[in-house]
């Protein structure tokens, strides 16, 4: 069985080896991890989900302070039509997000950033320009566009002076979505440089009907992306996402005809991930009944997640002046009419069960998020003696996808305290 070492990934003048992180937010997939994928030889996403509170986070900004003073008096409001994003300090938080990246940036991989049409923040149209030109201006090497089918996003930066000169990949979870997007590219006479194929086992937002995601797989709608691909004399690069849990799976799919893979769900317990230490134990400790697809999302996606999370039925209070990256351009979220539903007549704590504030809970690494194999995670370490796992470095489970035959896993090394 060959190893994903024996192929490499070719965009443009530039070859990597065909391992793509995929971009998790809120700041799950860090500078930091990206940065070891480029120094590896991959490609690295950093994500600018809720961009203003990374940037807090990161770089002891004041984005989310300052914008809950100025709109902290429609708190107690269900009408959140006055609540906006300052373009100007949008454009300030993602330029520092993404410029502080690239000047770390080590290797000959690359470093993207995935950007998803779905925070729409009040002003889905200009939101989404400003995101995705600060990116460009900060030297991001590639774009990816998410959680939406983006069909006017290229128009939005096809006046930009690195627009044929960034690397732009989309983002489809079925061929009927990537014709569309084709369709609407032609406008500008630019293809996407790469596209990456996301099946029903990916983590976070699902490209599929709540039950509907159950009927397809990843292989197959991979399948028909490279026959229409070549069909239609298209050498786009195709890249397939979601459950490919080994090195095995990934050459499975390169030899099918896929130019790289696109993995995130093993990453999120190492070192480098930005997700919480507590969380990363309950990942690791999951199994397979732990996992499951609800619609309580804002955005009305389904979303895999734990059922753990502590997310679910929460009852935390709209957070909108703060935050609102899911309010629609008339100040509208679903978690806002079912909050005010939940907590009509009642006093005190309540739960809402039929949504999630996510801005709140992705703010605080309290939305579990995770890829439907993430009960094998177990698998991929050492159980201590504590009762704990180890975690693992970015390098080791991107070595062991580069370099492991026939599925198999290699652990890490033990500490040296427990040897």
């Amino acid at each position: 069985m060959k190893k994903l070492d024996k192929f490499r990934l070719r965009l443009g003048k530039q070859e990597f080896v065909p391992i793509m992180l995929g971009g998790m937010g809120m700041d799950i997939s860090t500078a930091e991890m990206a940065i070891e994928f480029s120094r590896l030889g991959g490609i690295g996403h950093i994500s600018d989900a809720m961009v203003e509170a990374v940037s807090d986070r990161r770089f002891g900004t004041h984005f989310v302070k300052d914008k809950y003073q100025l709109y902290k008096r429609l708190a107690s409001s269900p009408n959140k039509a006055e609540v906006q994003f300052d373009l100007e300090l949008l454009r300030k938080a993602a330029t520092l997000h993404v410029e502080k990246t690239m000047n770390e940036k080590r290797g000959d991989g690359g470093i993207y950033i995935n950007c998803m049409e779905k925070l729409t923040m009040n002003n889905p149209k200009e939101t989404l320009q400003v995101r995705l030109s600060a990116a460009m201006d900060a030297g991001i090497d590639g774009i990816t566009l998410s959680a939406g089918l983006h069909l006017g996003s290229f128009e939005l930066i096809k006046d930009h002076p690195r627009f044929r000169d960034v690397k732009l990949g989309i983002i489809v979870s079925s061929l009927r979505a990537l014709t569309l997007f084709l369709k609407r590219a032609a406008r500008v006479d630019r293809l996407p440089d790469f596209v990456v194929v996301e099946g029903p086992l990916a983590g976070g937002h699902l490209g599929f009907g709540l039950e509907d995601w159950k009927k397809y797989n990843l292989k197959d709608i991979t399948t028909e992306v490279l026959n229409h691909l070549e069909e239609k004399g298209l050498a786009i690069p195709v890249i397939p996402a979601g459950g490919i849990f080994t090195g095995t799976d990934g050459v499975e799919f390169l030899e099918m005809g896929a130019s790289a893979i696109q993995v995130a769900n093993r990453f999120t317990i190492t070192e480098e991930s930005g997700l919480l230490a507590d969380a990363k134990q309950e990942y690791l400790k999951a199994t397979e009944s732990d996992v499951e697809v609800n619609m309580t999302s804002p955005t009305g996606y389904p979303m895999r997640m734990l059922k753990i999370s502590p997310s679910t039925g929460s009852g935390v209070k709209p957070n909108c002046e703060s935050l609102g990256y899911l309010l629609d351009r008339d100040g509208n979220c679903s978690y806002i009419a079912a909050y005010g539903r939940a907590s009509e007549g009642k006093k005190g704590r309540i739960s809402v069960d039929e949504k999630t504030c996510l801005c709140t809970h992705m703010r605080n690494y309290k939305c579990w998020t995770c890829g439907h194999y993430v009960y094998r995670l177990k698998d991929t370490t050492n159980l201590l003696p504590d009762g704990t796992y180890q975690l693992l470095t970015t390098a080791h489970v991107f070595k062991d996808y580069q370099f492991s035959t026939d599925h198999e896993i290699k652990l890490p090394p033990l500490p040296p305290a427990e040897k």
